[in-house]
């Protein structure tokens, strides 16, 4: 995963949990999540990687967990945002906050899927923006959301908290697609 996002996206780690497969288990319970309301899939396998993340030496490596945000009219259709429920399981598990508020889209955009990787920067370039620092400055954040595909979604978003001057960033994703 980092390898994706290098010399775009200074990360310190690149964490995945599950390998996304169209048609496979991965994509059926991410279904289940963003799709068929039950948020708590995500919170679940947050809480698992979350244990993995902590038996393999990530304990203390983060200060925070910011999920990537929905806009606020997909959020309110959903009633949830599906990073925020996986980051949620993450932070029960590493012992760190998970906090939602600190990233904002602003503005609504159509889905990534089935977009090429050009188009996939184009829909989200100049999307998110903190709602106010927040305390970001001198963090070690972990950006997490639900897959990555070309890692456009993860750059934007990840971005403007380097910009903020945090002290790393790293990100996870419940799946990472081929």
């Amino acid at each position: 995963m980092k390898e994706r996002l290098s010399g775009r996206l200074n990360i310190q780690h690149g964490l995945a949990f599950l390998k996304f497969r169209k048609g496979g288990i991965v994509q059926h319970l991410l279904h289940q999540l963003k799709y068929n309301n039950h948020p708590e899939v995500g919170v679940r396998l947050g809480k698992i990687f979350g244990k993995e993340l902590n038996d393999d030496g990530f304990a203390n490596q983060f200060d925070v967990i910011i999920p990537v945000p929905l806009h606020p009219s997909r959020k309110r259709k959903r009633g949830y945002n599906q990073s925020a429920m996986f980051g949620k399981g993450l932070s029960e598990s590493l012992g760190i906050p998970c906090i939602e508020s600190v990233s904002v889209r602003l503005k609504s955009t159509k889905t990534q899927t089935n977009k090429s990787k050009a188009d996939r920067w184009d829909n989200v370039k100049d999307v998110f923006s903190l709602s106010a620092n927040d305390g970001i400055e001198g963090k070690r954040i972990l950006l997490v959301d639900d897959v990555m595909t070309t890692g456009a979604t993860l750059e934007a978003c990840g971005q403007h908290l380097i910009q903020a001057k945090c002290a790393s960033l790293s990100v996870a994703c419940i799946a990472e697609a081929n």
